[in-house]
C-alpha cells in the first residue's frame, strides 16, 4: 500500500491513461460487436424472405411445366438459378459478415433475377397459364417475397454499413484487425 502512496503524478498520470485505453478497447469491441449482431438479426430477415420465395417458386415452377411446355430449357434455368441462390443463402447464413459470401450471394441472386425475368416475360405471353389459379396465385406469392426481400435487403445493407462505419472510424480501425473485424460485404 506503501508503494502506492510513493506514485508520481507522471506514474499516476500513466496509470490513469492506461485504465482509459483498457475500458476504451473494452467498449470499442462491444460496440463492434453488437453492430455485427445487428447484422446476423437482419440476415436472418433476408433469410427468412428467401425461404418465402422458395416455397412460392417451387410450386409455381411446376405449375408452368405444363403449359410452357415449349420452354422447359427456361424453366429449367430458373430452377438451376434458385438452386444457387439457395446454396449461396446457405454459404452466407453461415457468416453473413464475410464480403466475399456476400459477393457470391449477390451474384447468384443476379442469376437468378435474369432467369425469373425470362420465365415472368413467357408467362406474359401465356394469357391463359397466367390467369390459372396456380400460376396466379405463385406469381403473386413470388412477387410478395421479392417485395420483402428488398426490403430485408435494405435492412441488412443499413447494418453492414454502419458496422463498416464503426470499423473506419479512428481509433477503432487500429483495435479492429487485432479482433479479425473486416469490413461487411453488401447486399
Amino acid at each position: 500500500m506503501s508503494d502506492f502512496v510513493n506514485l508520481s503524478g507522471e506514474q499516476i498520470a500513466a496509470l490513469a491513461a492506461a485504465a482509459v485505453g483498457v475500458f476504451w478497447m473494452v467498449g470499442a469491441y462491444n460496440r463492434l460487436i453488437a453492430l455485427r449482431n445487428a447484422m446476423v438479426q437482419a440476415w436472418a430477415k433476408v433469410d427468412d424472405a428467401l425461404r418465402m420465395r422458395a416455397q412460392a417458386a417451387q410450386p409455381l415452377l411446376q405449375a408452368l411445366r405444363e403449359p410452357l411446355a415449349a420452354e422447359q430449357g427456361a424453366l429449367d434455368m430458373a430452377q438451376a438459378a434458385l438452386a444457387d441462390a439457395g446454396r449461396a443463402a446457405v454459404q452466407m447464413s453461415a457468416r453473413p459478415v464475410a464480403e466475399a459470401r456476400a459477393a457470391a450471394w449477390v451474384a447468384a441472386e443476379a442469376a437468378l433475377a435474369a432467369a425469373a425475368s425470362r420465365v415472368f416475360a413467357l408467362l406474359e405471353q401465356a394469357p391463359q397459364a397466367r390467369e390459372a389459379a396456380p400460376v396466379a396465385a405463385g406469381a403473386a406469392a413470388w412477387r410478395e417475397s421479392q417485395s420483402r426481400l428488398a426490403f430485408a435487403r435494405q435492412l441488412f445493407n443499413d447494418a453492414a454499413q454502419a458496422y463498416d462505419e464503426a470499423i473506419a472510424l479512428f481509433p477503432t480501425r487500429l483495435l479492429a484487425p487485432m479482433f479479425g473485424f473486416a469490413p461487411a460485404g453488401r447486399i
